[in-house]
């Protein structure tokens, strides 16, 4: 069994779509050959696979203007390089793969393809039709959350299957480092602190903006809260200015991407998510097997997951999110990560997803 996995592009801000199509390799049968394909940027390979890196231009993929008449030749690259590897199964990174790598399925009949959709996003009449040109038996079309599913069911019209991503339990707590390793990792050595984690890209969508001023409020009345936001985006600059703004320099850290992230949860006494959209929000589920409790966005896709387990607050509502923090502050931590990780079923929830890859990825 040959396996391409094909990625818009690596990096960190890539990292979540990355951990969820290294989940779905790794149910891969005994002897399958994974390569990965990026067609932007550099990253490692997955597992014992190989990694082709096709440094296309932003201009080529997009397609756009003059570009446009360049798209059967990368068309013809793609499918010489996937016969060159004797491909069978396709893993594809969302809908702007999807636009480049399905046309070459029609001239390869052989092939059987799954499209991973990891977030809402808009479909134009082209992607409908592309989407709906291939039965059953050779493309698959898969949502990492119902929510999600249910939302693209609707747009395609066309079944979507659910694969909520989940993460092999032990495996994670096996290598998370203790509270106090954790904090060290981080730089952050002030004793008799309080700290509240958030997680993602700084960009618009993750809602840190809005963080930042429910933090304000609740920072005015227990000084021991600190807050501190791991990511990097093209927001960085604007919210560095408002950290200052709000005299928040002593008490809020950005320090950009971390190396091992995965492993640094316990360093948080919260875990924050903001968000105003998310396909499912993997971090969430990190800081529950991590045994943190957290904090999100009145989301469906949330409710999903925690239930009435959850802690949940408006997105974009500071004067609710500055009440929920206070709140959360004052509850028993522990005892709220309990119950959330009842809610969630971790264990359940990765034998759910193994089994589901392993059907999308073996023989037919």
């Amino acid at each position: 069994m040959s396996i391409v996995n094909i990625m818009w592009a690596g990096g960190s801000p890539y990292v979540s779509v990355h951990k969820v199509h290294q989940q779905i390799l790794s149910q891969a049968e005994p002897g399958a050959e994974v390569s990965s394909w990026l067609l932007q940027g550099q990253g490692a390979c997955y597992g014992s696979g190989s990694t082709r890196e096709w440094h296309l231009s932003h201009r080529l993929l997009k397609g756009r203007h003059v570009w446009r008449a360049l798209r059967p030749w990368l068309g013809r690259r793609f499918r010489d390089a996937l016969e060159q590897v004797n491909a069978q199964v396709l893993l594809i990174d969302g809908l702007g793969v999807s636009r480049l790598i399905l046309p070459v399925l029609k001239v390869m009949p052989d092939l059987r393809a799954t499209v991973v959709f990891h977030g809402k996003t808009r479909l134009r009449r082209a992607d409908i039709a592309l989407l709906r040109t291939f039965p059953a038996s050779r493309l698959t079309v898969v949502a990492v959350s119902q929510t999600l599913a249910n939302a693209l069911q609707q747009d395609l019209g066309v079944p979507v299957q659910v694969l909520r991503t989940a993460l092999e339990p032990d495996g994670f707590r096996r290598g998370l480092l203790d509270r106090q390793q954790a904090r060290q990792a981080m730089g952050l050595t002030e004793h008799g602190v309080r700290v509240l984690g958030a997680v993602g890209r700084l960009v618009d969508s993750k809602g840190f903006d809005y963080l930042l001023d429910a933090f304000a409020q609740v920072a005015r009345q227990q000084a021991d809260l600190r807050l501190v936001i791991l990511g990097e985006g093209n927001l960085r600059s604007q919210l560095q200015a408002r950290v200052q703004a709000l005299g928040l320099a002593q008490k809020v850290s950005l320090p950009g991407h971390c190396v091992g992230l995965e492993k640094l949860y316990r360093a948080f006494d919260w875990l924050l998510i903001p968000s105003h959209s998310e396909g499912l929000g993997l971090v969430l589920q990190e800081a529950v097997m991590a045994d943190v409790p957290v904090l999100c966005s009145e989301l469906a896709v949330f409710r999903e997951q925690l239930g009435s387990a959850g802690r949940y607050a408006p997105a974009g509502d500071v004067a609710a999110w500055s009440d929920a923090i206070t709140a959360c502050v004052g509850l028993e931590a522990s005892a709220v990560a309990r119950a959330q990780y009842q809610a969630l079923q971790p264990d359940e929830a990765w034998q759910r997803f193994s089994q589901t890859s392993r059907a999308l990825l073996g023989k037919r």
